[in-house]
């Protein structure tokens, strides 16, 4: 199996057997629905496409709606691609469901989102700059300090850290451990973190 599609609930605690307080986040897994099957032959790549988070039909487009309905799948607002090793089958067919039987306690996965969005940061937070010299007269407190030489290059170089938006990128958190699953809630409680806020989209793939 090559993953699933699911929502990031929130975090919370477990107690081991041993009584270790671990932190964990639990997460909302599928059921997703298969809804496309990619081929060497035909798409020059092996993957499964699904499907995920119900919404309201009038709020697809035609085109999603009618590929929905050729997998015989309701109105879901998320469409994600997993691709499928050379070793791993692809036994998968188009309107099948996946859930949170596909994974196992004690499994490391990997776990991908978005970040949490910081929007338009300085340097120090951003890139963890020092701050300068706060004596009395001095101008550049937070400040960046020099981006470049005015007589040579006489122009900012690529690359240069500089404010900017933080934050609202891909992240993929690896070797995380499957503490529990739930298959009645479709829950998976996953040690550690994961990233984005709670309500948020991931994927979850076997490591």
């Amino acid at each position: 199996m090559a993953g699933i599609l699911g929502r990031k609930l929130g975090m919370t605690q477990l107690f081991m057997e041993d009584g270790e307080r671990v932190s964990a986040t639990a997460i909302e897994a599928g059921p997703c629905w298969v809804t496309a099957v990619r081929e060497p032959e035909r798409d020059g790549y092996r993957a499964i496409q699904l499907a995920f988070g119900e919404t309201k039909e009038r709020r697809l487009q035609k085109a999603r709606r009618g590929h929905l309905k050729k997998a015989g799948a309701p109105a879901l607002r998320h469409l994600a691609e997993f691709r499928l090793g050379e070793d791993e089958d692809g036994e998968l067919k188009i309107g099948e469901q996946v859930t949170v039987d596909a994974f196992e306690k004690g499994e490391r996965i990997k776990v991908s989102g978005r970040s949490k969005g910081k929007g338009f940061q300085g340097t120090i937070r951003r890139h963890n700059f020092h701050r300068g010299p706060v004596s009395h007269g001095s101008h550049n407190v937070r400040a960046p300090g020099s981006i470049g030489a005015s007589a040579t290059p006489s122009r900012v170089l690529k690359g240069i850290r500089m404010p900017g938006h933080m934050g609202h990128g891909r992240v993929t958190q690896l070797g995380l451990e499957v503490l529990e699953v739930d298959p009645s809630r479709n829950l998976l409680i996953v040690r550690g973190s994961v990233p984005g806020p709670a309500g948020a989209l991931v994927e979850v793939r076997s490591a």
